[in-house]
């Protein structure tokens, strides 16, 4: 089998280790090889393959043709000829102190001018440097031949650092006015710039590389580069192959069961609100298929939260939204425009962890895209209500399918007793806090159904484990008697009988006025009780 890429970022060394690469140069030349346009602009979570883009892009205008055998752009018209390309990956400066990022900043700028040929004057500003190798790299190239020659600049995860700073905006704000007087110097050289690509997370609209440049083409939504990043069901199957068969048998499933079950793992993404196709994450396949253990589990996480998405929770009140399923979103709600009042639904969405369900007159439906991103959201939330460093929420989950109720409950009363502010409703219904447990239950893997359907009503939360079945009635202002009095005459427990599982009642009280859980108890369901 070949091997699998899971930690590089380096398309000519990618390709000279012979590791697998799903060939996505035929976007590639849809872009580089259009007269029109020559300015993109590309918003995509993390680790969805922006940097190894932005690497197969810089050996494209390198002339690098060898590395590129048997790929589509290989077969095309494309002249391979070499232009000077600038290269700058922000994500890894500094952000401890704006002292450090000005001076973090400037190396970076410094060192990359240089490797693409420019003599870098050092009594003079990074910005100012930046400017004048585009002017001077572009003369240089018309003067050795090309006539129609410029510079080409390459610009990954461009909003990393603002990203970096956002739980402290005024901080933020000062990392923005650093990074704009950059992007600013390509404002009146653009017939010097042949190509641009930049890429980030967030399409922070107020850094001036969007208003300098009034021809910068965002394609992040378009429907020709949907599939651009990611892999789709047949990409999957085409490339993969021997690695999937080969995991399918160690898991001990038919190969259709396990191609199913991990679609619902990992398949779930559409980037595009014209077109449905949906793609898997690279990097939670590439680590899924190396691992290749028997059991499907979130990859994605482990190799890091996105700082600008954690940064942004820890000061918002986060238990406020129903991230599952948000309905009637208009395109307003994406803009990230002001650093002081973004919105959940624009950080969420641009970090990977909502994705477009349905798009119709205008209007998104947004949800979460697949099983792991959807736990991991979870923990996330959960890590941030309970201010992250308290270790009981992590292993509430363990506790419920252990029937260990003493501890389940005192960590679960902590948890509400963390939320900061509580339900942001007036008036909290058992909604409000129901949003709470069903976080806590995906955190932990468990799958569960808020307001389960039934012949004689809705069960608030029925969670379904290999342990057990565990049916949850909430209450606000009522006793805990009333919960079980609930279920029993509504027969929550009749459905899941013949499961042959043990089934568990489990009521909680909350106080309207304090927004705290203040009476709970738990029972063994019995058909003769």
């Amino acid at each position: 089998m070949r091997p699998l890429a899971t930690d590089t970022h380096d398309f000519p060394a990618l390709r000279r280790d012979g590791k697998i690469y799903v060939d996505k140069t035929m976007f590639i030349h849809r872009l580089i090889a259009g007269n029109d346009t020559k300015l993109f602009f590309m918003s995509r979570p993390r680790r969805f393959g922006k940097s190894l883009t932005i690497s197969a892009l810089k050996a494209i205008f390198s002339g690098r043709r060898e590395l590129f055998k048997g790929l589509y752009i290989d077969g095309t018209d494309w002249k391979w000829e070499k232009y000077p390309v600038i290269h700058f990956e922000f994500n890894d400066v500094t952000t401890t102190s704006l002292e450090e990022f000005e001076k973090d900043l400037a190396d970076h700028v410094e060192n990359r001018l240089r490797e693409a040929g420019y003599a870098y004057d050092n009594t003079k500003s990074a910005h100012y440097n930046f400017g004048m190798a585009i002017t001077e790299l572009a003369a240089k190239c018309r003067e050795d031949g090309n006539e129609k020659g410029g510079v080409v600049i390459l610009i990954d995860e461009y909003d990393a650092p603002v990203g970096h700073a956002l739980d402290d905006i005024d901080f933020a704000e000062k990392v923005r006015e650093r990074l704009s007087a950059v992007y600013s110097q390509m404002k009146n050289r653009t017939g010097d710039i042949k190509f641009l690509f930049m890429t980030g997370v967030s399409k922070f609209t107020r850094l001036s590389v969007f208003s300098a440049l009034s021809n910068l083409v965002d394609v992040s939504q378009d429907t020709e580069y949907a599939t651009m990043f990611g892999y789709t069901e047949e990409e999957l199957s085409a490339n993969f192959e021997e690695h999937l068969r080969e995991h399918a048998r160690i898991m001990g499933k038919p190969y259709d069961e396990y191609r199913a079950e991990m679609k619902w793992w990992y398949n779930g993404f559409r980037f595009a609100k014209e077109d449905p196709t949906t793609v898997y994450n690279p990097i939670s396949i590439a680590l899924t298929l190396k691992r290749k253990q028997k059991d499907f589990s979130a990859t994605w996480a482990t190799t890091g939260r996105p700082s600008m998405l954690m940064n942004y929770l820890k000061r918002e009140d986060v238990a406020g939204i129903d991230y599952m399923d948000i309905t009637e979103v208009t395109e307003d709600e994406f803009d990230v425009a002001e650093l002081r009042n973004l919105r959940p639904v624009a950080m969420l969405f641009q970090s990977g962890y909502l994705t477009i369900k349905d798009y119709e007159d205008g209007l998104y439906k947004l949800g979460v895209p697949d099983e792991e991103v959807r736990r991991d959201l979870a923990k996330t939330v959960t890590g941030v209500i309970a201010d992250e460093s308290t270790a009981w929420a992590a292993s509430l989950g363990v506790k419920l399918l252990t029937a260990r109720w003493f501890e389940f409950f005192a960590g679960l009363k902590s948890l509400y007793a963390h939320m900061p502010y509580g339900s942001t409703e007036d008036c909290p219904h058992e909604a409000a806090y129901q949003r709470i447990l069903c976080t806590l239950l995906a955190s932990q893997g468990i799958r569960y159904r808020a307001e389960d359907v039934q012949s004689d009503g809705r069960a608030d939360v029925v969670a379904e484990h290999k342990r057990g079945i565990f049916i949850f009635e909430l209450k606000v202002g009522e006793p805990v008697d009333k919960a079980f009095a609930q279920i029993r005459k509504k027969g929550y427990a009749e459905p899941y009988i013949a499961s042959g599982k043990p089934i568990w009642l489990i009521g909680l009280s909350f106080d309207g006025e304090t927004r705290r859980l203040v009476d709970y108890a738990a029972e063994k369901f019995s058909e003769c009780s």
